[in-house]
């Protein structure tokens, strides 16, 4: 996640957080990990990313800047209507 800000044409500041997470997800069939990983795996770290992007930049002297949460199953559901709508791959002759 990055946040900038700038006036006119000077950077003000520039945060970067890459944020992880180990996740340890037991009795749940493999048909349904890909929600799982797309919408309450982001939703659990999203908050830690936000507070350290917070922090970072009033530590730095800086208004707060707090991010919006995000819909990450909205997301996800995007993200799949996208890859439903796309053409199936050729297959690459040999």
């Amino acid at each position: 996640v990055t946040v900038t800000a700038k006036s006119a044409d000077k950077t003000l500041f520039l945060v970067e957080v890459a944020q992880a997470g180990i996740f340890e997800i037991r009795g749940v069939p493999m048909a349904d990990m890909q929600p799982i990983m797309g919408i309450h795996c982001p939703n659990v770290l999203f908050p830690y990313v936000r507070e350290t992007i917070a922090d970072a930049i009033s530590r730095a002297g800086f208004a707060p800047v707090h991010l919006d949460p995000i819909n990450f199953e909205l997301l996800y559901q995007q993200q799949l209507a996208n890859l439903q709508q796309q053409p199936a791959a050729s297959p690459v002759p040999s």
